[in-house]
């Protein structure tokens, strides 16, 4: 990924936040057939050898488990706050014109090997761990006890598991930063003001501090 100094992102605590924040990822991978691509939710472990270890599931009906080689090379993409800037927020704009329009974003870069695993084990503690994680801020939590053990069962006869286990996790953060403060103020105000909060928030974190 293209990746200019000032949005390099190297803190592994604000890597893991995205990723977790925004479980939804993008599974690349190679296969015979050329470059595929997967939405997933998944599972992240930051503590687990390496860079991490990512876990999934996906229907046994999508080939990818079968098309990947165990230990092949994969990229999963997870992608964070995002929005179009206009540059008639900028206060530079009325001043000179000199200003066009861009996409601010954060994204974060998965890189590991890929493991299939076609075991009802591994495959029902992936579905438990990710029901408990999105069922948490729930008034009533759904959990796999609620329903009748031979409907899990035969649901979870139709899905494979996946493990992603990292060798590096590459950020990037393009928010301005290389903006006057009067021009990153004007794009967080008119962000704020169509409701992009998260990225208006992204930009005031990122902003560079004042040297004392």
């Amino acid at each position: 990924m293209y990746l200019p100094k000032q949005s390099a992102e190297p803190r592994v605590d604000e890597l893991h936040r995205i990723v977790r924040e925004n479980a939804l990822g993008m599974l690349v991978t190679n296969t015979a057939g050329g470059l595929e691509a997967n939405h997933l939710p998944f599972l992240f472990d930051g503590d687990a050898g390496g860079a991490g270890v990512l876990t999934a599931h996906v229907a046994r009906a999508n080939p990818v488990w079968q098309e990947v080689r165990d230990g092949s090379d994969v990229l999963v993409v997870f992608r964070g706050a995002h929005g179009y800037i206009s540059p008639s927020w900028y206060p530079g704009k009325q001043e000179t014109h000199r200003r066009v329009p861009t996409w601010n974003y954060e994204v974060v870069h998965a890189h590991g090997t890929i493991h299939v695993h076609d075991d009802e084990k591994f495959i029902r503690g992936v579905v438990a761990r990710l029901t408990r994680q999105h069922e948490a801020d729930q008034a009533q939590p759904w959990k796999m006890g609620d329903a009748p053990p031979d409907y899990i069962a035969e649901q979870l006869s139709h899905i494979v598991g996946i493990e992603v286990r990292l060798s590096r996790l590459e950020g990037k953060r393009k928010l301005n930063q290389h903006h006057q403060p009067q021009d990153r103020m004007g794009a967080i105000r008119g962000l704020d003001s169509r409701g992009n909060h998260g990225l208006a928030e992204a930009m005031r974190e990122a902003a560079p501090k004042a040297s004392s």
